[in-house]
């Protein structure tokens, strides 16, 4: 028997969780940590290192107290982290501020310039991201920092990706030179490929501003899979832990990533991570490009496969919104949601509430619901959001296959899955595929299962896999509501393109509203 911790820093709090190689989880507890927002600049998020690194500490003491387990005992830990979540630091890597966290959009207009340079110089690898740079990645973020904080610019000595902020942070390294670097954090949002010598190449950088001069030798280390060792537990933070120094620390990944794994993925399968946004993560053994995809990656998601990342920039968070504009709750609202059928608001919501991130990769749209009348509620719309989230990944999922990935199984993970089974009804319908659902919460079960492995208990990802997963229960699709929905979708997809994109072809959308009225009425009529 061996036991490992496994941590998944969220978006407002970290979990740690105890895995047993035999039996699987054995505990979990929780830490939140602020988010900083602004009212008058909805685009930024911020988040403390000193306080994510307390939130950790404060949890893993919790689970060691409420399970029983000795700190001593514990062979490994590992971790997941949000992302592209950014911090510039200093000498001995020493934060200069605070995280630009995955949901800042700062740096729009910084993401649009590195596409523009990237297509004019004909780079590769703007095509390996999608076609389109992101205001949620790496560059982006790093090169707003560097505009708007000159008075720092001469203390820079690199950026990190939270994932190898906090590895090199427990393993008390202080030095570019000592670093070791997540692939599945690079590859996906830093546009690293040992295909072009892993960085973009300096006079790619320097053409998008002269402010990355000198950048790319800074962003240093090694890039590694996490079958890696980040480094070992420093006795400083194994005594805030209350875990044993020395113990090792695989290289992190992104939440999303390792949730997958926590899923029990395998090739052919699509996972749906869904919380405050979705990750929709695939993997394969070969992978072509796929236009508008977030990345495809040798090793992101398990070493031995090509990680395809795709997703909504909101998930969770709209369904907040709904509730907390009406006054209430999500789960105050969802109350006899379960009664409602497909189509039977008269309402079209498109997921944009915080921008496109796939397929458009757009963040300057904003929220639509279409069909509105004076009747209509707070939790129509609510039941209407989650129906629109799931016609966007439905767009993702065919916009994977039709580029050669594989989707036979569809699975349903991350939180939201756990307490809406309203939810994972709708996506069973509006996909017309069968919905696997883990029976428990796999988060932070994915860095246990790299831990494990770290630790020596298992050789390979699939052993543990196999030994420590949770099961997964089936939810089948609906025939009448599929139906409904197949005629919904073809609606849901021409404003999709017609409003997403600047460069849209005329469609006609004047039958949309009409159509909206008949399919709910007839839905009401039974």
């Amino acid at each position: 028997m061996t036991i490992v911790a496994g941590v998944d820093f969220g978006t407002l709090s970290v979990r740690v969780t105890l895995v047993d190689s035999k039996t699987g989880p054995i505990g979990t507890a929780s830490a939140a940590y602020p988010l900083n927002r602004r009212r008058e600049d909805p685009n930024f998020a911020t988040q403390s290192h000193a306080d994510q690194m307390a939130a950790l500490a404060s949890a893993t003491r919790e689970v060691l107290r409420s399970t029983g387990v000795d700190g001593l005992e514990v062979a490994a830990i590992a971790l997941d982290t949000t992302g592209s979540s950014v911090i510039p630091v200093g000498e001995g890597l020493e934060p200069l501020d605070d995280y630009y966290l995955w949901c800042d959009h700062r740096a729009f207009a910084e993401a649009e310039e590195i596409t523009a340079t990237a297509l004019a110089m004909g780079f590769e690898g703007i095509d390996w991201c999608g076609g389109v740079y992101s205001s949620e990645w790496g560059f982006s973020k790093l090169l707003h920092w560097l505009r708007h904080n000159p008075e720092k610019r001469d203390r820079f000595v690199t950026a990190l990706e939270h994932c190898d902020m906090v590895a090199a942070t427990l393993s008390g390294i202080t030095s570019v030179s000592e670093l070791k670097r997540s692939v599945c954090a690079m590859g996906h949002k830093w546009m690293w490929n040992p295909k072009w010598d892993g960085l973009p190449p300096e006079e790619f950088l320097v053409a998008v501003d002269p402010l990355f001069a000198g950048v790319r030798a800074k962003i240093g280390g090694e890039f590694l899979t996490s079958d890696h060792l980040a480094g070992h537990l420093s006795a400083k933070w194994a005594d805030a832990l209350g875990l044993k120094a020395g113990i090792p620390i695989p290289v992190g990944a992104f939440d999303a990533h390792w949730d997958a794994i926590g899923s029990n993925i395998r090739e052919g399968d699509a996972v749906n991570v869904v919380g405050t946004s979705t990750c929709i993560i695939a993997m394969a053994r070969e992978a072509e490009l796929v236009p508008g995809v977030c990345g495809v990656v040798p090793g992101s998601v398990h070493p031995g496969y090509t990680g395809i990342e795709a997703g909504l920039s909101a998930t969770g968070d709209i369904f907040e919104a709904v509730a907390r504009r009406a006054g209430t709750t999500v789960s105050a609202l969802s109350e006899g949601l379960d009664a409602y059928k497909a189509g039977q608001t008269g309402l079209l919501r498109l997921s944009w509430d915080n921008g496109d991130r796939t397929v458009l990769v757009n963040p300057e749209l904003g929220g639509v619901t279409l069909g509105w009348n004076l009747l209509h509620t707070a939790q129509d719309e609510l039941f209407a959001a989650i129906e629109g989230t799931a016609f966007h990944t439905r767009i993702i999922l065919e916009r994977m296959a039709e580029y050669g990935v594989r989707v036979d199984r569809v699975i349903n993970a991350g939180g939201i899955p756990q307490r809406s089974e309203v939810l994972n009804q709708v996506y069973a319908n509006v996909l017309n595929k069968p919905v696997l659902v883990p029976a428990g919460i796999p988060t932070s079960l994915g860095s246990g299962i790299f831990a494990l492995v770290a630790a020596g208990a298992y050789k390979t990802i699939e052993e543990a896999q196999a030994a420590v997963c949770l099961p997964l229960r089936t939810v089948e699709p609906d025939p009448k509501a599929a139906a409904v929905y197949e005629q919904l979708y073809k609606h849901y997809r021409d404003v999709y393109f017609a409003l997403g994109r600047r460069d849209a072809e005329s469609v006609p959308l004047g039958r949309v509203l009409p159509e909206l009225r008949r399919i709910a009425a007839e839905v009401r009529a039974g």
